[in-house]
């Protein structure tokens, strides 16, 4: 069974799964649903999302969608890592607007899960990193939204400045905390 530890907000948890080495390689169980939920992780996911960042500081995020098709994330790394964020936008949580920050890498072998309610996002640490995801409801492009990536009142402590940082048109327009019309209640 993984090693599963609650973060400074304690809906969100990261993971260490096991592997088992030897002369050969190694075998890891990385998901097992029954295992899992006796841990308190009771989602059912139903989609794998992979990412793959050439550049090292590429940041995407951050990311969520608005119900009926809010996700909850289990991501893992499988080549490099990420500093990776979860900011708790749930309007009624007491750590709205705050967020948990991570480093997830394919040497430690850990990961994260990001329950509903929160927007999400990384910033690679390594050139050619890959993100693998599962998530427990379909993309809807109609319920995809984002957070500012850089908000000054979240606050979060990227490991790359604004002036470096590799990010897409989209996840640079995202609106702040404060002007976010899609919040959760």
């Amino acid at each position: 069974m993984p090693d599963i530890r609650d973060t400074d907000i304690p809906d969100v948890k990261l993971v260490t799964i096991r592997k088992f080495e030897d002369a050969r390689g190694f075998f890891s169980e990385t998901y097992n649903e029954r295992d899992w939920k006796k841990a308190g992780i009771l989602e059912t996911f139903v989609q794998d999302n992979h990412a793959y960042s050439v550049l090292k500081h590429t940041v995407r995020g951050l990311h969520f969608q608005i119900e009926p098709f809010e996700q909850a994330k289990l991501v893992r790394v499988m080549r490099g890592a990420i500093f990776d964020v979860a900011v708790d936008i749930r309007k009624s949580s007491p750590h709205f607007g705050k967020h948990v920050t991570a480093v997830i890498s394919a040497d430690a072998w850990n990961c994260i899960y990001i329950p509903p309610g929160f927007a999400h996002g990384l910033c690679t640490l390594e050139p050619h990193t890959e993100v693998l995801y599962k998530v427990n409801k379909y993309y809807s492009t109609e319920h995809d939204k984002g957070l500012l990536w850089n908000d000054p009142d979240v606050a979060i402590d990227w490991p790359v400045s604004a002036k470096k940082a590799i990010l897409s048109d989209r996840d640079q327009r995202h609106p702040r905390l404060k002007d976010l019309p899609h919040v959760f209640a």
